[in-house]
């Protein structure tokens, strides 16, 4: 999977402090949960100087249109993708050449056929089932959505939920923790 070739952890920033710490991390893939119409040019930029991949979480993107014009907007500033778990963003992201990031949270069986049936619709690069931590359901999913990379993401603490979530069937998580950004 190209969006996480070397590392299987994402850094996933609500803060300033954390977005400083996570360019100095090891992590390669920086998920913008916050961002401003003001400051997302800036950020992308920094995490372009530190050699990372910028993703925008659009749901959160304040001033940003949740359309194709704010889509068109973040690319030009050089975004990689975007993260959202709204199914009508996948398609029009994908056409402006933003890798997709669809997040789905899963609390019971009726939310894993309804994010089966919008991966089939909307056919986004990389699934993020959250919280991450449910490896048990993880293996069903990904057999469900076979050739969608699955990133676990939400309550991913320790090390063992790394490993865990992993050896269920994810390709990677992402996770707020600073102490895994560097865990291999």
């Amino acid at each position: 999977m190209s969006l996480f070739e070397k590392r299987a952890v994402a850094a996933a920033i609500r803060t300033e402090e954390d977005f400083l710490a996570a360019l100095k991390s090891d992590v390669e893939v920086i998920f913008l949960l916050y961002s401003s119409i003001t400051t997302v040019g800036e950020h992308i930029k920094k995490i372009h100087d530190a050699d990372k991949q910028a993703y925008i979480h659009m749901d959160f993107a304040e001033g940003i249109g949740k359309d194709r014009a704010g889509l068109a907007y973040i690319k030009s500033l050089g975004a990689d993708g975007i993260l959202t778990t709204k199914t009508s963003m996948i398609r029009p992201a994908k056409e402006c050449g933003l890798i997709t990031v669809q997040r789905f949270f899963i609390v019971d069986s009726h939310s894993i056929d309804t994010a089966a049936d919008s991966i089939r619709i909307a056919k986004p690069d990389v699934v993020e089932i959250m919280p991450g931590i449910v490896c048990r359901k993880l293996k069903e999913f990904s057999g469900r959505v076979s050739g969608t990379p699955i990133l676990a993401g939400g309550l991913i603490e320790f090390k063992e939920d790394v490993d865990n979530a992993i050896e269920a069937g994810a390709a990677a998580v992402s996770t707020a923790n600073r102490e895994l950004w560097n865990y291999k």
